[in-house]
């Protein structure tokens, strides 16, 4: 790992700027889930993971009480995770076609995952001075990630939020809205691609389907050229 993730990661799993959400982590860690109860939990900031020379970035908007907050590593050991990592597997992004815990051999193929919010917020709903506050952490992996070429925003607010951010710093003058599959060209040269979050929810109701998200991985890949 390059010293500047090196670093950033080291700031992000020390990172204690929202009490509301470091209290929460807390909690869950001690109560934990029944299924999980003989586990230890990682119970800290969760970090993105993946290729340093990723062309293409997964975005989340924060790890799951019992995926990641459990297992350290976004979308790892999560029905969303689950999903996620099938879909990628079909498009030969990952190289295997689940993800467990840190340890299980999972390697990405010039793609990095990590979530807008580094800590799992109550509810699944952040406060906006915590998405703020944690912005720069997702701004610098930006950034580092010099080859980048196109990110896909896993559900609205990751969308939104992430447009947040280029709206910040570039000048951003067209009509851009969430929709899934839908690309648009960034003012850095990147793509974004939205794509509807593969929770239990959006799958159980077919808001989403399994075979949408792979054609549309398939197409981020295809885009990003690896």
């Amino acid at each position: 790992m390059n010293i500047k993730f090196k670093k950033l990661n080291k700031t992000i799993v020390n990172c204690k700027k929202c009490p509301r959400l470091t209290n929460f982590i807390k909690k869950i860690s001690i109560e934990k889930r029944k299924q999980n109860i003989d586990e230890k939990y990682w119970g800290k900031p969760v970090t993105g993971f993946g290729d340093l020379s990723a062309k293409l970035m997964i975005i989340g908007l924060a790890p799951a009480a019992h995926g990641g907050t459990r297992t350290g590593r976004a979308f790892t050991g999560d029905k969303s995770g689950d999903v996620l990592f099938k879909s990628l597997h079909s498009a030969n992004i990952s190289n295997q076609n689940f993800s467990k815990n840190m340890n299980d051999g999972l390697k990405l193929k010039s793609s990095y995952i990590t979530n807008i919010l580094k800590c799992v917020p109550p509810g699944d709903k952040p406060m906006k001075n915590e998405l703020l506050s944690c912005s720069n952490y997702f701004e610098k992996e930006l950034d580092y990630l010099k080859n980048l070429k196109v990110i896909v925003a896993l559900g609205k607010v990751a969308f939104d939020n992430c447009l947040k951010i280029y709206k910040k710093r570039f000048n951003v003058s067209k009509k851009i809205t969430f929709k899934h599959n839908k690309k648009y060209l960034l003012p850095d040269g990147r793509i974004l691609i939205a794509c509807y979050h593969p929770s239990p929810r959006n799958i159980n109701t077919k808001v989403v389907t399994s075979s949408m998200i792979n054609q549309l991985f398939r197409k981020a890949k295809k885009i990003a050229n690896f």
